[in-house]
């Protein structure tokens, strides 16, 4: 029978991985949703690259810059996937208003809209800090 401290410490190791599980489930849950495929047969992630491929050559290098400022904040853990998620929508605003080629104003509106309510705060800290007036695209928040 176990007694005292490590019954304790085996309680505690129990804990741990009971909730390592739980999260790495939760996540790995997440994307296996994003994956399944819509009505029109492509996922969220099938439409995500389409739209970044196919508006790839609309970007100019300073809104790659502004793009890569803008995430910055994200952990680096998530910022690859943060990047692309923004990339695609940023992409699909584009190719459906036809623009000739990616503006700082279609970057600031994507990323608006790509970006969860909750991390909204942080957008606009950001963007203070590089000094652009939220004021035209307040509807979006």
């Amino acid at each position: 029978m176990l007694h005292g401290w490590f019954l304790w410490f085996i309680l505690f190791w129990i804990f741990i991985l009971v909730y390592s599980f739980a999260v790495g489930g939760f996540f790995m849950f997440r994307k296996f949703l994003k994956k399944m495929p819509k009505a029109d047969g492509k996922s969220v992630m099938d439409w995500e690259e389409h739209y970044v491929n196919e508006s790839r050559h609309l970007w100019s290098e300073q809104e790659k810059v502004l793009l890569e400022d803008l995430v910055s904040p994200v952990p680096e853990l998530f910022r690859d996937v943060a990047r692309h998620k923004i990339a695609g929508k940023i992409g699909e605003i584009a190719l459906k208003e036809n623009a000739p080629k990616i503006t700082e104003e279609l970057v600031i509106r994507g990323y608006i809209q790509a970006t969860p309510k909750r991390d909204h705060k942080f957008l606009r800290k950001k963007l203070f800090e590089n000094r652009i007036d939220v004021a035209p695209y307040e509807h979006l928040f």
